[in-house]
Order: C-alpha cells, then sequence, then structure tokens
C-alpha cells in the first residue's frame, strides 16, 4: 500500500531502491506517529472535517493501535511502504471510510518530520537521564578516591601530580556540558512543524496551535517552508550534540585502556567483564572500553556526514533526506548502550593504591619542590633553574605530598559546584510538561 499511489506502479527495483531500509527505520516512529495522528484528528474534529463520532472511533483505534506498539506487536507488513501506511491501513481495515479522512490536511513530508521531532525529544530526554545517571556515579567515584593520587600527562610523558579525584571529578563535569549542547538540540527539535504539509501550507483552515499544545511542544515552527528546510538541520544539530557527549565517553575509554595495561597497572576490572586471548592466557582485554571508544567515534563522525548529504539541496523536499534515519537512529541506539555500559564499567573499576609512591614517578613533584622554593622567597626562575641542576646531577630528593587548595585542584575539587551547574542544565529542560500533554492526549 501506497498513499500516493494511482493507477500504475513503480517497477519492483525503483520500489526496492527508493524504500530502502525506511520500513526498519520507521519503527523507531511508530509510536510517535500514532501519537500525531491522535493530536491530528483532534484538531480536524475542532475545524469540522472530522465529526465528533469519527474522533472518538478513530481515537480509540489509534490508541488500540498504540497500546500494540508498546507491547511490541505491532508488524509493518512487507507490502506496505511505510509506518503512515500502515497506521491508515490499520484504521481502515477496521472502521472502513472514515480510516481514509485521517489524512486530511497533512502530507507524508509534515508527518515524518512530526515523527522525528516528537522521536528526537523522547531520546534527547533519555540520553539525557542516562547521562545524569552516569555523572552522578562519576562525582561518587571522583569522591570515593579523591586522597588516591595518579601520574597526570602531558604529551604522554609524566608531568605532575593527579588524582583519581580529579579523574573522575574532570569527566563528570564535561558532561555539565554535554547536557547544555543537548538542551540546545531539545529546542531546536521541541517545535511544531504539523500544518507545513508538502511545505507549503493547506487550504483548510488548520490549527497549528491547537496542535502544539496537545502534542506538549513549546512552540511552533512557523513558516512552512523554514519547518521543511528543518528536515536535516534537526538531524544535524542533534548529531552534534551526540558527538558531545560521545567525545567525552571516547576519551574516557581510551583513558581506561591505557590505565589498565599492565605498564600503568592503575585498575583492574571483574574477570567476566574483560575477555581473554586464544593463544595468550595471561591476556584481560578492555574489549567493551575499545568497542566504546570506537561506536563514540563513528557517532562523532555523524554530524560531517549528515552535513554531505543535505550540503548541496535547496529548499523543499527531496529523498535524499530519507537516508538521514539510517545514520541517526542507530547511532542514537549506539549511544545510549555506550553511556550505559560505561556506567556498568566504571561501577565495578577497582582504583590501586599508593602509585606515586612507586620510584619511577618522582619526577611528577619537580613542581613542587620548584613552588617550595618560590615560597621560601627564591624567584621563580631560579628555583626551576635550581631544581632543574639538582635532577642533572642527581640530588633531587622530593618530598611525595601534594598541597593543592584552590578550585578545581587535588585538594579542592569542588563537586558541590559541579553538582549545581548539571542540575541548572537540566532544570532547563521542562520533560514533566511533555510528559504530562502526551498523557492527557492518551486519556482523552
Amino acid at each position: 500500500m501506497k498513499l500516493w499511489q494511482k493507477e500504475k506502479t513503480s517497477s519492483k527495483e525503483v520500489e526496492r531502491f527508493t524504500i530502502g531500509r525506511d520500513q526498519q527505520m520507521d519503527m523507531y516512529m511508530a509510536r510517535f506517529d500514532v501519537l500525531g495522528s491522535l493530536a491530528h484528528i483532534r484538531m480536524l474534529e475542532s475545524i469540522g472535517l472530522l465529526k465528533t463520532s469519527e474522533l472518538g472511533v478513530l481515537s480509540t483505534e489509534l490508541k488500540n493501535i498504540y497500546d500494540k506498539i508498546t507491547a511490541g506487536e505491532f508488524v509493518l507488513e512487507d507490502s506496505v511502504e511505510d509506518i503512515h501506511s500502515q497506521v491508515e491501513l490499520e484504521l481502515t481495515k477496521k472502521r472502513g471510510e472514515v480510516g481514509k479522512k485521517i489524512h486530511s490536511g497533512r502530507s507524508r513530508n509534515d508527518q515524518v518530520l512530526l515523527d522525528i521531532k516528537l522521536y528526537l525529544r523522547h531520546e534527547i530526554e533519555q540520553i539525557v537521564n542516562d547521562l545524569k545517571n552516569l555523572f552522578d556515579l562519576l562525582t561518587s567515584q571522583s569522591e570515593k578516591y579523591k586522597d588516591h593520587l595518579l601520574p597526570g600527562y602531558t604529551h604522554l610523558q609524566l608531568a605532575m601530580p593527579s588524582s583519581f579525584g580529579l579523574w573522575f571529578g574532570a569527566y563528570a563535569e564535561s558532561l555539565v556540558d554535554d547536557v547544555i549542547t543537548l538542551e540546545a538540540a531539545y529546542r531546536i527539535v521541541n517545535k511544531n512543524p504539523l500544518g507545513s504539509a508538502a511545505g507549503y501550507g493547506s487550504s483548510f483552515p488548520i490549527n497549528r496551535k491547537m496542535t502544539t499544545e496537545l502534542l506538549g511542544f513549546d512552540d511552533l515552527n512557523y513558516n512552512v517552508v523554514y519547518a521543511q528546510m528543518g528536515r536535516g538541520k534537526s538531524e544535524r544539530i542533534v548529531s552534534s550534540a551526540l558527538a558531545n557527549a560521545a567525545s567525552t565517553i571516547a576519551k574516557l575509554s581510551m583513558d581506561a585502556c591505557l590505565f589498565l595495561n599492565q605498564n600503568f597497572g592503575f585498575i583492574s576490572f571483574p574477570d567476566e567483564l574483560t575477555t581473554g586471548s586464544s593463544i595468550m592466557p595471561h591476556k584481560k582485554n578492555p574489549d567493551v572500553f575499545e568497542l566504546i571508544r570506537a561506536r563514540c567515534n563513528q557517532i562523532q563522525a555523524l554530524p560531517n556526514d549528515i552535513a554531505l548529504i543535505i550540503a548541496n539541496l535547496p529548499s523543499g523536499y527531496h529523498r535524499d533526506l530519507q537516508l538521514l534515519k539510517e545514520m541517526v537512529f542507530p547511532a542514537i541506539h549506539n549511544l545510549k548502550d555506550c553511556i550505559q555500559m560505561t556506567h556498568m564499567m566504571i561501577s565495578n573499576i577497582s582504583v590501586k593504591q599508593d602509585i606515586l609512591a612507586d620510584e619511577k614517578y618522582k619526577f611528577l613533584f619537580s613542581v613542587e619542590e620548584v613552588n617550595k622554593l618560590v615560597l621560601a622567597g627564591v624567584p621563580f626562575r631560579d628555583a626551576y633553574k635550581q631544581i632543574g641542576l639538582d635532577i642533572e646531577q642527581g640530588r633531587y630528593n622530593p618530598t611525595i605530598q601534594v598541597h593543592h587548595t584552590h578550585e578545581g585542584s587535588i585538594g579542592n575539587l569542588c563537586l558541590d559546584e559541579i553538582r549545581a551547574a548539571m542540575d541548572q542544565a537540566i532544570s532547563k529542560f521542562n520533560f514533566q510538561r511533555v510528559t504530562d500533554a502526551l498523557k492527557k492526549l492518551l486519556d482523552q
């Protein structure tokens, strides 16, 4: 079944090529398509394009479809082109001609735009919640291990003392900025494109503000041409925010791979969270972190992939945009998996104690020795030269202690301030408003 089909049909080759993976991708959007239709028919009834009795019939059947989707019992048939067609087919099978009225005043173009925005809005909320859980774990681990010193590196060379408190806390604060960029993306997708039709509006007196309220959107995409131009732009903006979070997690994973290496030996994990070698019995491989790193690096490439698809498109709809679903939807699924697996691994980390007691790390304290001389009144350049000569001539014998008190240092992690920053970032999302609106829509 094709909503656009008249008498002649496309060749099988054209049909196969143009549909591509759309049926599979549309299942991500299935329940959001139903939510959009529930709002749309309420609006159609308000302007006289549906009778009240027809609204009741369609609402009941749409809610039944919604329940089937959430129960995992809904199927997109092989002969049906997309989710929009399947829903309409289900309605006409059950209720006959009234099912055909559901498409009045809209196009598949604004229907898929709406579905994508509802889906992205939902997934951003899920990702923010997952990131907050990971953030809470990182700040907890930062507090727990604040006194466990760790080598700090620049150029992968020994530099200065760090700590696991700093290490965990750094990634926690990085997630704050990642959530801030997700909030900006959320604001972009939380605007209603429904009513833009094929990109040029409708001659029906549709009430776009009504569907905006029913679906819990903050506002409209007012200009109907821009609503269509937002396809691709919204995905690129969201993907950039996803890439920021992926970058944080990929870097943490790279650190974990290094720290688990025997030449570092800073951390360990239970055997069941690592893998072995088919030939080397001693191996404990960080496969989970390696795959997190790889998947997150793929996600970091996503904004560029999307940009290359949409770069030379004029205004209006183009079939090129269909391919974006194949890029974005699996990437979202992969990022959620990576966040959750990172949480599991960090929950089970073991940290080695007294790492810096090893003689090979004594040069980490050279700056501490310079600063001691400066505090005693020696000019910094003279103190630097003196410690340098002591190192060269074998007289360097540091005290393996640190006394850092300024904000954000080893002795003053500012975790309360970082937690407050995360709380503030999350407070800018109005998730509850959306939840309440959709619950009301389903209950009406």
